[in-house]
């Protein structure tokens, strides 16, 4: 079979495969909707990222219903805890995020193939069907990216916070309502920490266990320094310990751990500088320093 003829059985696939979609949605009920499975059980909060708002209109007309059919508990916990780590679980559910896996999963390859039949590129019909895992693990990516983000603001201003909190514990006040006061002067919208200090208050707010809800604080940053700071205040609050003592034990901790990360970074970015030195720097020296030698004995000093 020819190109021309792979390629209009490749469109006549695609255009079934939408109109199947399309008309999918249009005798979709409103099942769809009541099957989201919000875990605050309100509508998601608005958000301003790119992607989610681009795909979530088509997720919900096209791919949701597909979404709800995927009934793997363990991948189903997974994209539970990608979504709880990247800070958008207010925003999208599992059954949305897997909806937006299976839409760029197709949506990215279809654009390649157009691509490549309007630009004449010569791709391999094996390399645009390369191009469907990427798509699908694309909101994978964006929401590790979102996590890298979220872990880097909160390791710098989690022993500050800490700093605080301490200081407020000391003058009198309970640990919550330290929490309290911290997240009223902090600002919510550029600080994670104090987004998920507030969201850990009003947990406790609607009945939960304080324990619990620091436990959920950890999960939703899944960070070793924050894993650990719960777990000393936990264990803290049963035993009965000051609080003040351990979040001052707990802040020098954390400095010195900052410090060794910046000393391992500031290692490593000394190495990194040595690949471009040696590629580009030392080359030019050896041609400034022996190109004239090197001429004049090719020439005899003439």
């Amino acid at each position: 079979m020819g190109s021309p003829g792979f390629l209009l059985y490749g469109g006549l696939l695609f255009g079934g495969l939408s109109v199947y979609l399309f008309i999918s949605a249009l005798m979709s009920n409103n099942a769809d909707k009541q099957n989201l499975s919000w875990a605050n059980n309100s509508e998601p909060e608005k958000t301003d990222r790119a992607l989610i708002k681009m795909s979530r209109p088509l997720v919900h007309q096209f791919t949701l219903q597909h979404a709800l059919r995927i009934k793997n508990l363990t991948y189903r916990k997974r994209i539970k805890q990608i979504i709880k780590t990247a800070g958008i679980s207010r925003i999208l559910n599992e059954d949305e995020f897997i909806g937006m896996q299976i839409l760029w999963g197709i949506m990215i390859p279809l654009f390649v193939l157009v691509m490549n039949f309007a630009l004449e590129l010569d791709l391999s019909y094996l390399a645009i069907l390369a191009m469907m895992p990427f798509g699908f693990y694309a909101p994978i990516m964006d929401a590790s990216a979102q996590k890298k983000i979220r872990t880097q603001n909160v390791r710098e201003h989690l022993p500050f916070y800490i700093d605080l909190l301490a200081l407020s514990v000391e003058a009198g006040l309970d640990f919550f309502a330290a929490i309290q006061m911290l997240v009223d002067k902090a600002e919510v919208k550029k600080s994670v920490l104090a987004e998920e200090l507030s969201l850990v208050l009003k947990d406790v707010q609607l009945g939960a266990a304080k324990a619990t809800a620091l436990k959920e604080f950890a999960e939703r940053l899944d960070m070793s320094e924050v894993t650990s700071f719960v777990a000393v205040l936990v264990d803290s609050e049963a035993s009965g310990a000051p609080i003040s003592r351990v979040l001052k034990e707990q802040t020098v901790q954390m400095r010195l751990e900052r410090f060794v990360r910046a000393e391992k970074a500031g290692a490593r970015a000394s190495q990194a500088l040595l690949i471009p030195m040696m590629v580009f720097i030392v080359p030019a020296v050896f041609i400034m320093v022996f190109g004239p030698v090197a001429i004049s004995f090719m020439y005899g000093g003439k």
